[in-house]
């Protein structure tokens, strides 16, 4: 039998109230000033220890926590030597004799600028308008430290009574959280005995409902590159003759992918879909309908006066969300031997690289795709070229542990409670490494996994956006779910 729901309940418009004030005066401000540092990700940055910024975004974390004067709060910046820090901060219970232990996450290092921007907006120039604040990691995931705060500030206000609370934010989340296992081996015993984990770093169907996150792909990334010659020469002197590292390329990857489809052909990368999960598919369907599409921006052209939008590989709600959750998928995100459309003379190219991103389903394991793939790319290579697969990252996907009935209530009442509507449950395409480390760990540990990023705010892309009205409620909900934590 389930403990009973803790008798202070959290007054749920006070609540939205006093946190939509907090995030005018002091978070949005703080953000505001986040977003103009470029602290890219490790990945994006190799010389990222010397330009100090990680260190500062940290920093000044840290230091706003330290400013709300949270009661029982402590907080520190961790550094292990060459990895990204972490802010590691404790929160003491103040549920009499609660053993049990809320584990809130995020991240504060950021993808790299990208092109596309707005004329008046830019990734590290901040802007606030129609209540979303534009900028470069704001949603993705800047605003979770502050938002995780801001609610166990409200319970305390209210005098709800709270469980130990433990923080970590870490700065190498968009590099595949490649530094985080050695921090929660070096924090671990501090870490407790988590019942609840808090993650803000995940999506939204639409911003007109609380959505928990059901499930995440693993990722793989790394450059294959395929080199023909070793320097450029004339194409009218060698084309014909010496093959196309471009062709090359091309018959490589069609070992990989089916270029007619985009289907990955190793068997081994793809999975079956729980039943729980095509039929919470079928649900959002009903919710989002054609939305799930609709809402990225395809490209329009003219076609003897009527105008023609790019299509989707599928018009079906329920295969829309399967496709981008559920099945493995290639994105070449980079390619380097090109010279600029402006500088391309008649010469054939000695080398073609591109970067590639796989986005693996939730069951499958990264590191044996990664295996798989660098004997499937390199061997036996046409024209005895040298390809070569150099892996980058890798991470698994995660699929949610069985929901408590406790928490299916929560959830729901949460959003009842701030959005007028029924809570959402929705897979992503992206990945958190940090969700599968902790499943492990703590397999009794609830998740809620939630975030900012609904239609349209583009995280990684162009424009990307945190919608605050939406941030403000996701916020409440949070308060809203730890009071709802039953006693152990």
């Amino acid at each position: 039998m389930n403990a009973p729901i803790p008798s202070h309940v959290l007054q749920p418009a006070q609540a939205l109230d006093r946190l939509s004030q907090v995030w005018d005066e002091r978070i949005v401000p703080q953000l505001t000033d986040y977003i103009r540092i470029p602290a890219k990700s490790p990945m994006f940055e190799p010389g990222w220890e010397g330009a100090g910024l990680l260190d500062t975004v940290v920093r000044n974390a840290a230091d706003w926590v330290l400013a709300q004067q949270v009661a029982g709060l402590t907080a520190e910046v961790v550094r292990l030597p060459g990895r990204t820090p972490v802010l590691f901060f404790e929160i003491a219970a103040t549920r009499p004799a609660s053993p049990q232990t809320v584990l809130m996450y995020g991240h504060l290092d950021k993808q790299p600028e990208f092109s596309g921007w707005r004329a008046d907006l830019g990734p590290w120039t901040p802007k606030m308008e129609d209540g979303k604040l534009y900028g470069r990691g704001g949603a993705d995931d800047g605003y979770a430290v502050y938002a995780s705060i801001a609610a166990v500030q409200e319970l305390q206000r209210q005098g709800v009574p709270h469980p130990r609370i433990v923080g970590l934010i870490e700065t190498s989340e968009e590099s595949g959280s490649r530094d985080l296992l050695p921090y929660i081996d070096a924090l671990k015993t501090r870490l407790g005995e988590v019942a609840l984990v808090v993650c803000l770093d995940s999506g939204a169907g639409n911003y007109d409902q609380l959505w928990l996150t059901t499930s995440l792909r693993g990722m793989a990334s790394g450059t294959l590159k395929v080199e023909i010659l070793t320097e450029g020469i004339h194409s009218g002197d060698a084309s014909g003759l010496v093959p196309s590292s471009f062709r090359i390329m091309r018959q490589v990857l069609d070992r990989l992918e089916d270029s007619a489809t985009g289907r990955l052909l190793p068997a081994s990368f793809h999975c079956e879909v729980p039943a729980e999960r095509l039929a919470q598919a079928r649900a959002t369907a009903a919710i989002l309908g054609e939305e799930i599409y609709r809402r990225f921006p395809w490209a329009h052209h003219d076609c003897g006066g009527s105008t023609i939008v790019a299509l989707p590989t599928t018009t079906d709600p329920v295969q829309a969300l399967l496709k981008r959750t559920w099945e493995p998928t290639l994105s070449v995100t980079g390619a380097e031997g090109f010279p600029a459309l402006q500088d391309a003379g008649n010469v054939l190219r000695p080398y073609t690289a591109f970067k590639l991103s796989l986005r693996l389903p939730p069951l499958v394991d990264a590191a044996a795709c990664v295996q798989e793939m660098k004997a499937l790319l390199e061997d036996n290579a046409p024209y005895q070229a040298k390809v070569t697969w150099e892996s980058a990252s890798g991470a698994n996907g995660w699929n949610a542990p069985d929901t408590a009935p406790w928490f299916a209530q929560a959830l729901d009442a949460a959003s009842q409670a701030h959005f007028g509507a029924p809570c959402g449950f929705i897979g992503q395409g992206g990945t958190i490494p940090l969700m599968g480390m902790l499943s492990q760990g703590f397999p009794k540990a609830q998740m809620m996994v939630c975030g900012v990023l609904g239609p349209k705010s583009n995280a990684h892309g162009p424009n990307e956006f945190l919608h605050v009205p939406y941030a403000k409620k996701l916020t409440a909900a949070v308060a809203h779910i730890i009071a709802s934590l039953p006693s152990a």
